[in-house]
């Protein structure tokens, strides 16, 4: 047992995660420091935010763990090179800079970072270790999940080499059990058709599943036929001759475009119903695959529960059929499932694996990411010096009062901001760092879409509900979903105009016959998250309140952010945010503001005139 930090950093979503004794004391990400999304820089602030949740310096430290093997990398990148020679050679002469620089001495480079973090004077610093990038998200995967046993399944872009692994995990063990390797790859394949759709690789694969529904899996054969070969047990190959990601610049070529009839959208040019059909058929198709994956694998190991990790994992609607397997009695998925989970993920695996220590601990209704609610969080003095700083007009409340006035402006469909706690690890806010609202307002999607997040319309809303009550509004293919990672049902929907608008040419947000129109999504979907008030009170609290004025224990719960900003982190950001868009309650910690109090400067007023009122 031991103390250990984990980092990921240089490749997408920086960050750092330190386990003290079998316990996840703090991860968070860079981004919510830097203000850089998804940023890749070495985890300055992320480092010195967990060790100062944990009270530690890191010389207190019994190691740092990295998370993948850059050597191993730069070995694939020069056999495709090779592989693919001659079309190769221009990305070869662009990578190698890069490479022979910092990527090829990462750990020089690492520990230059991390004697720079420590000062001058300080003792030696701890040693520094590397695990496979597969093995960091398959510990992050089974060691905190709440099984004894399971087998775990990892799907991502690409580690070093491999792109999808399956492991068999009992106790503190962990075994590999096979792999398929670049550039065969599900994550690769999925982002293919996203940055084909027009929406950006490694960040707009949800927006790709957000607008599946809106399609029709018509060309899901076009792609089983010519794209990727599936065996029966799920293992597939696919076919290069119509991707350019092993050595280009882009993921797609010619000859996709070719085998569809039109070339990659612009992503500023209008999204139509081609490019809908196209992402229900890539969803079809990666559905189909990771089931006969899944059940494959469950049959190999004799095993009842499910891990998984990467950032495949992510997609919640493949996880809610994967969930309603019969194979399946158990699934458990990592709520940073992506890169930055491989930090957490690395420092379990050096922790259990090399110094003996115990899993977190978890029961059979836990596991041991307390809800994901990692990151650092600030002081009740330090929210109210920022707010000052940022020249807002705020009132203190107690408690009782705070949750009784959130809850009336909600039911009053106003918009509120709700900063708690300690910040979320993970894509997804949970509660902590929220934009939330009233799901029986037929407005609402539309309204945060256009006026607060100034995003596509398409894109759903997420409901959260107390775990109480969650069969009474929800079908849900597992007892729970904690981290926003299972889509449901949504009892009482009765059916929406899609295919009106479909005919009509328009892919917008359609009418939605439903008790939650706000958070259904036009299949009658939603993706669900679940509280209890052992994770987050606070939100427990306001959702009760809520229910005594609407009789409705559920909120509209999205990110605390714009399009294209990381989730807020501190109470300067989230006033930023809040002054910036047309929210009109913003609550941090004890302190509530109206918008109608705030003082308009003239650089607020610009800003907003970017996003004016139509």
């Amino acid at each position: 047992m031991g103390k250990i930090l984990g980092l990921s950093a240089f490749y997408h979503d920086s960050a750092a995660a330190l386990i003290v004794d079998g316990v996840v004391v703090a991860a968070a990400q860079e981004e919510r420091f830097t203000r850089v999304k998804h940023d890749p820089s070495f985890p300055v602030w992320s480092i010195r935010h967990v060790l100062e949740v944990g009270g530690l310096r890191l010389a207190d430290l019994d190691a740092v763990v990295f998370y993948d093997k850059p050597l191993i990398k730069f070995e694939r990148l020069l056999e495709t090179f090779v592989g693919f020679a001659p079309s190769g050679l221009r990305q070869f002469v662009r990578a190698m800079p890069v490479w022979s620089g910092e990527k090829l001495f990462q750990k020089k480079v690492i520990r230059d970072h991390l004697e720079r973090l420590s000062g001058a004077g300080q003792p030696q610093l701890p040693p520094l270790l590397f695990t496979q990038h597969h093995h960091s998200h398959a510990a992050s995967a089974f060691y905190p999940s709440p099984f004894e046993e399971a087998a775990v399944l990892c799907l991502d872009g690409v580690g070093e080499w491999a792109t999808t692994t399956a492991w068999s995990g009992k106790g503190r063990d962990l075994q590999p059990l096979w792999s398929i390797d670049f550039p065969h790859s599900l994550g690769l394949l999925y982002s293919a058709f996203t940055y084909y759709c027009g929406f950006r690789v490694n960040s707009g694969e949800y927006k790709l599943m957000g607008l599946a529904p809106y399609g029709i899996p018509r060309y899901a054969e076009r792609i089983r036929e010519r794209l990727i070969d599936v065996k029966k047990d799920g293992t597939y190959r696919l076919d290069l001759d119509y991707f350019d990601f092993p050595v280009g610049q882009v993921m797609t070529g010619r000859r996709f475009a070719g085998l569809f009839g039109a070339p990659a959208r612009s992503p500023d040019a209008p999204i139509e119903k081609f490019h809908a059909d196209m992402a229900a058929s890539i969803q079809s198709v990666l559905e189909d695959t990771i089931l006969r994956m899944v059940n494959s694998l469950m049959k190999e190991t004799g095993h009842t529960n499910l891990c998984m990790a990467g950032g495949v994992a992510l997609n919640c609607v493949a996880n809610s059929r994967i969930a309603a397997l019969p194979s399946v009695r158990g699934l458990w998925i990592q709520p940073a499932s992506g890169d930055a989970g491989g930090a957490l993920g690395a420092a379990l695996a050096v922790d259990i694996q090399r110094h003996g220590g115990n899993r977190p601990h978890v029961s059979h209704r836990t596991d041991g990411m307390a809800g994901a609610l990692l990151g650092p969080g600030q002081t009740r003095d330090e929210m109210e010096h920022q707010l000052i700083q940022s020249g807002a007009v705020y009132q203190e409340l107690d408690t009782n009062s705070l949750i009784l006035e959130a809850a009336e402006a909600l039911a009053e469909g106003r918009i509120v901001g709700w900063v708690q706690g300690r910040m979320e690890f993970g894509p997804r806010a949970l509660g902590n760092r929220s934009i939330l609202g009233d799901p029986r307002s037929p407005r609402m999607q539309s309204w945060i879409n256009r006026k607060i997040k100034f995003r596509e319309g398409f894109r759903p809303f997420a409901p959260v509900v107390t775990q109480s009550h969650l069969e009474d509004f929800f079908d849900l293919p597992a007892d729970s979903s904690p981290y926003m990672l299972l889509t449901g049902k949504v009892k009482g929907f009765a059916g929406s105009n899609w295919h009106a608008g479909r005919a009509a040419g328009k892919l917008v947000p359609p009418e939605v016959d439903s008790p939650l129109p706000a958070v259904t999504h036009v299949n009658g979907s939603a993706r669900i998250q679940t509280v209890e008030s052992r994770t987050n009170p606070m939100l427990v609290r306001l959702l009760t309140a809520f229910e005594g004025r609407t009789g409705v224990p559920v909120l509209v719960n999205t990110s605390f952010n714009i399009r294209g900003e990381p989730i807020v982190f501190s109470a300067a950001d989230a006033f930023r945010c809040f002054i910036h868009t047309h929210m009109d309650i913003l609550v941090v910690g004890p302190f509530l503001m109206k918008r109608s109090d705030q003082i308009v400067r003239a650089d607020i007023e610009s800003w907003k005139n970017r996003f004016p009122l139509d």
